[in-house]
């Protein structure tokens, strides 16, 4: 008995010992991960006095002027490494024709209307890429260049044009669009004026593509936590039909145009 009573003593005192050891290693681990934190956030510190970027994710809000319209953008990113980003980003614009040119109707309250125009086109691409900073600021006053890449489906939106032209066989005057039946007043010499942004919109025919875009950013924002840049790249979009914007223009499915864009956001 007095044997059992010893082996049990020190089992007590050996199983005590080790819970002390283990509330002791979790102390000094929570400890530990304090200290990190704090050096962590010390250096998040220093580098943004130093002109580094240093952020979780962005918001940013951009317009934009192509060689062959204009649009806007919203992009979301959220930042992998000190120098990757991964970004999520939707583009909406009008993409022109390069032989547009509005002209006068023949009324003089009439608006004024792009002659031989058949559609309008709003490419809407859903992209995802990265973002890569290639030099940082330096200081607070400097310009931070990344390059930009991204990727995904573009969604095209076609919309009928339609003037205002008078009818010869009912001498009204009326909305119309391109048809082969409507084409001698659609071209005529009769168009009193363009149908307005209203026309059209319960028309829409979705045409299904691919896009790829690249780009380089200079965000030349003071502080860290705000988007200020500037954004000049190209884009590629290529769809599954062509597209008739212009009568008497080639059709055609690959869009390629140049673009520069103003940034504006924040971080966090």
């Amino acid at each position: 008995m007095k044997k059992l009573s010893l082996i049990a003593i020190i089992l007590s005192f050996a199983l005590a010992c080790s819970a002390q050891d283990s509330t002791s290693s979790r102390f000094m681990t929570k400890k530990e991960r304090k200290e990190a934190r704090r050096q962590k956030v010390n250096e998040l510190m220093r580098q943004a006095e130093e002109g580094v970027l240093v952020y979780s994710k962005q918001s940013i809000f951009g317009v934009k002027l192509q060689t062959n319209g204009y649009g806007f953008f919203y992009e979301l990113g959220k930042m992998k490494s000190n120098r990757k980003t991964n970004i999520y980003r939707i583009d909406f614009a009008e993409t022109k024709n390069h032989k547009e040119e509005k002209l006068l109707g023949n009324s003089f309250f009439g608006n004024s209307f792009i002659y031989g125009k058949r559609n309008y086109f709003y490419p809407v691409t859903l992209g995802f890429g990265q973002q890569y900073i290639l030099g940082q600021k330096g200081n607070k006053n400097g310009v931070a260049v990344t390059a930009i890449y991204n990727a995904g489906l573009s969604i095209g939106l076609l919309r009928p044009y339609y003037v205002i032209a008078d009818d010869p066989s009912s001498g009204e005057s009326r909305p119309v669009k391109y048809t082969p039946a409507d084409s001698a007043i659609f071209l005529g010499p009769t168009i009193t004026g363009g149908g307005g942004f209203g026309k059209g919109w319960s028309e829409i025919k979705i045409k299904p593509g691919a896009f790829a875009k690249f780009a380089m950013r200079f965000d030349y924002g003071r502080f860290n936590e705000s988007v200020s840049a500037l954004e000049i790249g190209v884009s590629a979009e290529m769809y599954a039909s062509k597209i008739p914007i212009m009568l008497f223009q080639k059709d055609k499915n690959l869009f390629i145009q140049a673009y520069v864009a103003i940034l504006f956001g924040r971080r966090k």
